[in-house]
């Protein structure tokens, strides 16, 4: 019989509503507390490759991830006049490969919530405030909420995870940086983009993109830009907007339209490229999963395949060891270490490639692109440069865990 069967998920993304699923697959009861009001929509696009794939069909939810895909159909980077210069197709650009998918955030987390919402306590607008340990539990406290207790405590909560600051400690002793930002926001489609993105070297390290993908009557805008640590609060939003604006004034090609609707957005996102690298994934009761616990960047495009396996993989692991968290968490930072290792590594690499240091770099980089047609050998050059991402997103060879007798 299992116990510690009460569990307690903060962050209502991807990586919280997964492990919702899983854990209602094994025969616990999960509550999800989420800080925002209702469930995230929209968001940026992100991949799920590899194993993370094959997560997502043991949930049976595959086809329903597939028939919302962005569908891009490609890319093509372009001077300052708006001429493309290079052009890709869609996968060969995202080195995907197989049932490998694209799929907004937003489109992923609706997914999980409304496969998870019947059978899982969902709390929206409130967030976890004291973690006390105890022999026989977590007495949890709210912001809003009165406090509880709960078996156990998964944070799933993000970059910024609170769960983290208050089990581990502040964030600034986990954080690898890598002295770059990342803005995205929506913004009108008026390249009219259909299901195409359009990137621009602005300057030495400095990137734009813009993409629009299928369903989407709009476009996002991502800002990428190398700079040294800026101090922010991180909902601080006008502020962010302010860098971002402060990066690229005064730039040509269309970024001061950009720049205007950036301003307009109500979804801006901004963050520094930056991982979490701790020495242990767990403290007594309370463990972290996704980009809490280990993210590799934005940069390395495996975010969300680390936190739809590592949900897979956590609650497999409780599921086997019958609830026994210590042995169960043991196993799973076991499980998961080489996994993440491998996916951290992609992130630098692919962040020369994303925020040129140079524009002679740009250039080669470019010209590269658009000669690949007419290089001989050509497909043996892109499986080259497309087998650091395989190699990663298969890194894990996933257990079969027994679901619980319904």
């Amino acid at each position: 019989m299992k116990t510690n069967r009460e569990i307690l998920i903060s962050g209502a993304s991807v990586a919280g509503p997964a492990l919702a699923w899983w854990l209602n697959h094994h025969g616990f009861r999960p509550t999800v507390v989420e800080r925002a009001s209702s469930l995230r929509e929209g968001g940026y696009k992100v991949d799920i490759r590899g194993v993370a794939v094959d997560v997502v069909r043991r949930m049976g939810l595959l086809e329903s991830v597939q028939a919302a895909s962005t569908d891009m159909r490609g890319a093509a980077f372009v001077n300052k006049r708006g001429k493309e210069v290079a052009t890709l197709d869609a996968d060969t650009f995202g080195f995907r490969h197989g049932d490998d998918t694209e799929i907004l955030r937003g489109d992923l987390a609706k997914i999980l919530y409304e496969h998870t919402r019947d059978d899982t306590e969902y709390l929206f607008g409130d967030w976890i405030t004291g973690l006390d340990h105890q022999d026989d539990g977590v007495l949890v406290t709210f912001a809003n909420g009165e406090p509880r207790r709960f078996d156990l405590v998964v944070g799933a909560d993000g970059l910024h995870s609170g769960v983290r600051a208050l089990a581990f400690g502040p964030k600034e002793d986990f954080l690898r940086r890598f002295d770059a930002y990342i803005s995205i926001s929506t913004v009108p489609n008026t390249f009219a983009l259909d299901r195409w993105e359009l990137l621009h070297s602005a300057a030495a390290g400095k990137m734009v993109n813009v993409y629009s993908t299928a369903r989407a009557e709009d476009a996002k805008a991502a800002f990428w830009f190398s700079a040294p640590p800026l101090t922010y609060d991180h909902r601080d939003v006008e502020s962010q907007k302010d860098f971002v604006a402060t990066q690229f004034a005064e730039l040509g090609w269309e970024i001061p339209e950009l720049l205007d609707a950036m301003r307009q957005a109500d979804d801006f996102y901004f963050d520094p490229v930056c991982q979490i690298h701790l020495d242990h994934l767990s403290a007594g009761r309370v463990t972290l999963v996704g980009d809490a616990g280990y993210c590799p960047s934005p940069a390395s495009g495996q975010g969300t395949s680390l936190a739809l396996t590592g949900a897979y993989v956590l609650v497999g692991e409780l599921a086997a060891a019958q609830g026994d968290f210590s042995v169960a968490f043991s196993r799973y930072e076991a499980e998961m270490r080489p996994y993440i290792e491998k996916n951290q590594a992609l992130a630098e690499t692919a962040l020369r490639g994303i925020i040129p240091r140079s524009r002679m770099f740009a250039w080669i980089n470019t010209r590269m692109i658009k000669l690949m047609p007419y290089l001989p050998g050509r497909n043996r050059v892109l499986e080259q440069m497309a087998r650091p991402v395989r190699e990663a997103a298969n890194a894990l060879v996933l257990k079969e865990y027994a679901a619980a007798a319904r």
